[in-house]
């Protein structure tokens, strides 16, 4: 039995690195001192002269929060930081790798049928935190929770394909999951974000987490702090670490400040001015990802002025991407070309790469009716080189005779108020395959249609490709999708930006190649302390 059978090939490489989407919290560096963080630092001894791994230690991580509000529900799932901690304390049944092609975890195995619409999965033995065993029944809870009607759980889009109604657990350990159509991609499925396993019946996720993940659940302060204990009884082995606590510092500045002065040793998502400050200074380490995020807006096409495709591309056309990378990003990546995963397998690029003309954006205007076009774009410190993108944007767009207004919103709410609100907003993604951000943010039924894309042909054609077992056909059909985007979606992807992390010097094993939101990205159970 194959872990990746032979009609599903691994995915090359990506040269594009990413990032899900994150939120800004509301404590600042103030939060540290209240999560405990300025008292002794790490307890591990001293580097052995081989340079191996040592055991013992607390790491302290500084990520953006999303407040009061944040949750351990791995389920809900969305920032940075909810993902850190939710792959810390649970497992999914496989996870992306670096290339972005699904790898096992739970799931020892997996098999198709012949007709590709019905799959078989082993999975490995593992047990929770509380000594249960993880079983067929608790995938299959799990995956039901997920895709319950009422709720909006990351991953209910991409489970859609499976009729979990059908699907059965024939013994503890195996899982027969019956598909609504054929499925060739459907390693992707047991990988998407957000599809944690828990225990049957799970339910109180802020108090008592249980999962089946590295550590184990200690304590819990939305907003501020999260602390988990190593968990000797790992089915990949127990995490060097004794103890990582998530801790919350919302602001860049109070990360890279944090960092500098011994608060925390890990310190994510750091902008380029804070890695050319102290890049090879010898304080701390700076770990690049390059060309990662994806960079952009979305305009909700679902609404005036967006719901004119002429209006659309002009905004395409009113961008000067380069502009946008050197001032938003300070040079630090590269420009795109309205498509998300440049680099990944399917990705479009026969397509002709878009510039500014704006003469060209002020005739399409003239067409739609909209000359002296007033728009407001929604924008927030949430994440970096968002103001910064909206006033050069906005700069640009004065140029084509187009009124845009920035709104700076709170950073708290940022990503579930631009969800269904709003006409024009700052947008950024992360590492996934191509055909995961079709489902998650493409189709008439996902639950994160930013750009309000909804459109049943569309559907067709993805769910078509979903069908066709011939990767070549299979590919074709993904382009006849990008290129259809590409003339008239709702996401201007101006820009790739590097990703940048930074460590203290006693920090080992923080794998400087994995794209935010694969297996090996945040996982600290791999990182000791030197």
């Amino acid at each position: 039995m194959n872990h990746v059978p032979p009609h599903h090939r691994p995915f090359p490489g990506p040269s594009r690195r990413g990032l899900l989407t994150v939120a800004g919290g509301a404590a600042g560096l103030g939060a540290l001192a209240l999560a405990g963080c300025a008292g002794p630092g790490p307890t591990a001894g001293p580097a052995t002269s081989d340079g191996k791994p040592r055991h013992g230690g607390r790491l302290r991580a500084a990520f953006a929060g999303g407040g009061a509000s944040e949750t351990l529900d791995p389920h809900l799932a969305n920032l940075f930081a909810d993902v850190a901690r939710a792959k810390a304390l649970f497992d999914k049944l496989a996870d992306y790798g670096a290339d972005l092609s699904a790898q096992p975890r739970l799931a020892a195995s997996w098999e198709p049928t012949t007709g590709l619409d019905r799959w078989r999965v082993t999975l490995r033995e593992a047990v929770f935190h509380d000594g249960r065993p993880v079983t067929a029944k608790d995938v299959l809870y799990s995956y039901r929770r997920i895709t319950d009607p009422g709720k909006a759980f990351r991953a209910k889009a991409s489970l859609e394909p499976i009729d979990l109604a059908a699907s059965r657990a024939p013994d503890d350990r195996t899982v027969e999951f019956v598909l609504k159509r054929p499925t060739a991609e459907f390693p992707n499925v047991l990988a998407a974000f957000g599809a944690y396993i828990v225990p049957e019946g799970a339910r109180d996720f802020d108090t008592k987490p249980v999962g089946s993940g590295p550590f184990r659940f200690v304590s819990f302060a939305p907003g501020t702090s999260a602390v988990f204990r190593r968990n000797d009884a790992y089915w990949d082995g127990a995490p060097y670490l004794d103890e990582v606590e998530f801790v919350v510092a919302d602001q860049e500045s109070a990360r890279a400040h944090a960092l500098l002065g011994g608060q925390v040793e890990y310190a994510h998502e750091l902008d380029p001015t804070t890695a050319r400050a102290h890049e090879g200074k010898g304080r701390i380490d700076i770990i690049r990802l390059r060309s990662s995020a994806m960079q952009g807006f979305a305009m909700k096409t679902d609404r005036p002025p967006f719901d004119d495709p002429r209006v659309r591309e002009a905004f395409f056309l009113i961008a000067d991407r380069r502009e946008l990378v050197d001032g938003a990003l300070s040079g630090a990546g590269e420009i795109g070309n309205d498509l998300f995963g440049k680099g990944y397998e399917y990705y479009a690029a026969s397509l002709p790469q878009r510039a500014q003309d704006l003469d060209r954006a002020r005739n399409l205007l003239r067409q739609a009716g909209a000359e002296g076009l007033r728009v407001t774009l929604a924008t927030s410190p949430a994440a970096a080189g968002f103001t910064e993108a909206a006033t050069i944007f906005r700069d640009q767009a004065a140029r084509a005779g187009v009124t845009v207004t920035v709104r700076t919103r709170s950073k708290d709410s940022y990503w579930k108020d631009i969800l269904d609100t709003g006409t024009l907003c700052s947008y950024r993604s992360g590492a996934m395959p191509i055909e995961a951000h079709i489902s998650q943010r493409l189709l008439t039924d996902s639950t994160t249609n930013a750009t309000k894309w909804h459109h049943r042909d569309f559907d067709a054609l993805y769910r078509q490709a979903q069908s066709t077992r011939d990767r070549t056909a299979r590919s074709a059909l993904y382009a006849r999708m990008q290129r259809r985007l590409h003339a008239e979606g709702g996401f201007l992807i101006w820009g790739f930006a590097d990703w940048i992390l930074g460590t203290a010097r006693n920090v080992h094993g923080v794998d400087d190649k994995a794209p935010a939101n694969s297996l090996d990205w945040a996982r600290f159970d791999k990182v000791w302390l030197a």
